[in-house]
């Protein structure tokens, strides 16, 4: 039998760069761009700021206690916290969704990958009909994504099997590097295009006649989903932390980082898309059907330009993707790891496996597999509906209630302040305020609002 032994991040940086790749990744550069265009741009982002604070940084904080506390896999950690298997239903629940996340999140990540391969030799150039028809061919094809997907999860298991400080740390120092350089790169392209300016004012001047319920619920539900609540991967990572380790400082330092490159995401795109007379809500198409026109058009006057913007954009992406990939396949490679007491190794192949296999079926049922369908949709939108639309927010507004009204207050309270060594007692109690009432109704805000129920 292998001995298990508590692993830990080996530093600060790697703390913060770690936690923060699982915050950022496709729900900032791919989600945040096309929701702020559908809600009014720079009044969306006023409040996604607030809800950030009122709703994001709270819920992290919990599951960063909860983690800390349990040092264990996110099921355990709710167990050990509580005293009571009851409420470990919430970790596992947890585990759950952030394996069927992986699932159907590697095969949008293994998108990224191909869009690398057409970038860098030239398919995506060409007439905008046949960009726009070359995803839908793409994505419908019973190989090509499935080839991509397997790349995408072997990528992740190598990094994976190598543990905490070998694998998901030192990846993650150079990942995040990586990204944001190349973002930078791309944003000041962008934005020395003819007409820059005008997707500028649409991201920083804001119109408060836009502001409606519609917009605010909008903000709060991608501050939910854009920081990683609710999947088990902010739960696991902080189960790495150490007792010094500041989870309110951490919190906020990670909430900034995601906020950071939702923006510069927001400015990589709409100067571009202004550029060329695009609408701004052009909605989930944009990564993948939209912009290859977008840069193609937008750089015309210099067509290795253009090359260059494309084939970077897409390396981003791809990074932003395998940063989130590596936390979510983490949840369930620590919950296998202690609780069937396997090598790490080996649970992270039987999580890979399984990812594989899950993801390969949910790419065939856009394409040569259409025909299996429940509830009048396609295997790979139904995961995407069961976890998005019922689970995270479920997980969400459980975690809230457990910390706020059920977990033993001295607890909270000890890993909130450091066991009293930080000097933010009057804190605390607003933060528990904040768990107690404001998030769990927030969250149910998003949950009704998401089915019209409000």
């Amino acid at each position: 039998m292998a001995k298990l032994e508590r692993a830990s991040f080996g530093s600060k940086l790697g703390v913060i760069l770690a936690t923060a790749g699982s915050a950022v990744g496709l729900g900032n550069i791919w989600r945040f761009p096309y929701m702020a265009g559908e809600n009014g741009g720079a009044v969306f982002i006023i409040i996604y700021v607030f809800c950030i604070l009122l709703l994001g940084i709270p819920c992290m904080i919990s599951e960063f206690i909860i983690g800390r506390h349990g040092k264990s896999n996110t099921a355990r950690a709710f167990r050990r916290m509580s005293g009571n298997s009851m409420w470990s239903v919430i970790g596992y629940m947890g585990v759950l969704t952030g394996f069927l996340i992986t699932g159907y999140y590697a095969v949008v990540s293994g998108w990224c990958l191909e869009y690398i391969w057409a970038s860098l030799f030239g398919k995506l150039q060409g007439n905008p009909e046949y960009v726009t028809s070359y995803f839908a061919t793409f994505s419908q094809d019973p190989v090509k994504p499935i080839f991509w997907t397997f790349i995408i999860i072997l990528t992740t298991f190598l990094i994976i099997e190598h543990g905490v400080r070998d694998g998901i740390e030192r990846a993650s120092k150079m990942l995040m590097p990586t990204l944001f350089i190349l973002l930078l790169i791309i944003v000041v392209a962008s934005c020395m295009l003819p007409n820059a300016d005008k997707g500028i004012e649409f991201l920083f001047k804001p119109d408060f006649s836009k502001i409606t319920g519609d917009v605010f619920l909008a903000a709060l539900g991608q501050s939910f989903y854009s920081l990683s609540i609710a999947m088990g991967c902010i739960c696991t990572y902080a189960s790495y932390f150490s007792r010094h380790t500041n989870l309110t400082m951490s919190a906020v330092q990670i909430g900034i980082i995601d906020f950071i490159v939702a923006i510069l995401a927001g400015l990589l795109i709409f100067p571009a898309a202004f550029s060329v007379g695009v609408s701004p809500d052009s909605g989930p198409s944009l990564i993948f059907i939209t912009l290859p026109n977008v840069f193609q058009q937008a750089f015309g006057g210099n067509p290795t330009l253009g090359y260059v913007i494309s084939l970077l954009f897409y390396a981003l992406l791809s990074l932003a993707a395998l940063t989130s990939l590596i936390s979510l396949h983490e949840v369930s490679t620590a919950f296998l790891h202690e609780e069937m007491k396997i090598t790490r190794k080996k649970a992270a192949l039987m999580v890979s496996l399984a990812t594989l296999v899950m993801g390969s079926v949910c790419s065939l049922s856009l394409g040569a597999w259409r025909y299996l369908e429940l509830f009048g949709k396609s295997l790979f939108d139904l995961f995407d509906f069961v976890t998005g639309q019922l689970f995270l927010p479920l997980v969400g507004f459980l975690t809230c209630i457990f910390i706020g009204w059920f977990a033993p207050h001295k607890i909270v309270r000890n890993e909130f302040t450091n066991w009293g060594t930080l000097r933010n007692g009057a804190m605390f109690h607003f933060y528990l305020f904040l768990v107690k009432y404001i998030c769990p109704l927030c969250i149910l805000f998003i949950f009704l609002h998401q089915f019209g129920l409000l």
